[in-house]
């Protein structure tokens, strides 16, 4: 699919699903909050969404949103291949495909979430272990400062030897 045909592939797109939905132009704009003229102009090909009027259309239209940016050549990253496949296959209906892309939504979405709580928990395990080692580490320095304080303490005190001078050659004759 050439980047020139992305704008007509996601307004045909549109029209499709808004039809299969039995809902007027007018309907699915005051839906999606966009005004019936723009929807018109995207659904001919004259007018490239922005991401987030494709999020209001896939809402108004329940559809999955990935799968709404996947047809207008927003979505990079390691989804694409399987919406993509979703998306072209020309033996799935429209009902089918979004009840495809919606459950795969949810399971990345469900991963995406036990990745961040297992990242989180192993984040805390680090902090906690990092805190034991500074509470063993500035136990061990105050016993090594007793240590040395106890055995200041009982070593007998050192004396010093007295000091004798030694005669000068005047004081000898």
């Amino acid at each position: 699919m050439a980047p020139a045909d992305l704008p007509r592939d996601i307004g045909g797109f549109i029209r499709d699903m808004r039809r299969n939905a039995k809902i007027s132009l007018r309907q699915l704009a005051e839906q999606a909050g966009v005004s019936n003229p723009y929807l018109s102009q995207i659904e001919r090909g004259l007018r490239k969404p922005s991401a987030e009027v494709l999020q209001q259309l896939a809402g108004a239209l329940r559809v999955s949103t990935p799968a709404m940016y996947l047809r207008a050549g927003l979505l990079e990253g390691d989804a694409p291949g399987v919406l993509e496949a979703i998306a072209g296959d020309p033996d799935l209906t429209m009902a089918q495909k979004q009840s495809l892309t919606q459950i795969y939504d949810t399971f990345r979405r469900e991963n995406a979430r036990e990745a961040a709580a297992a990242a989180a928990e192993a984040a805390d395990a680090t902090a906690e272990a990092a805190a034991a080692a500074a509470e063993v580490a500035d136990a061990t320095a105050e016993a090594a400062a007793k240590t040395d304080g106890d055995a200041a303490a009982q070593a007998p005190p050192v004396k010093k030897a007295p000091t004798t001078t030694t005669p000068t050659t005047e004081e000898t004759s």
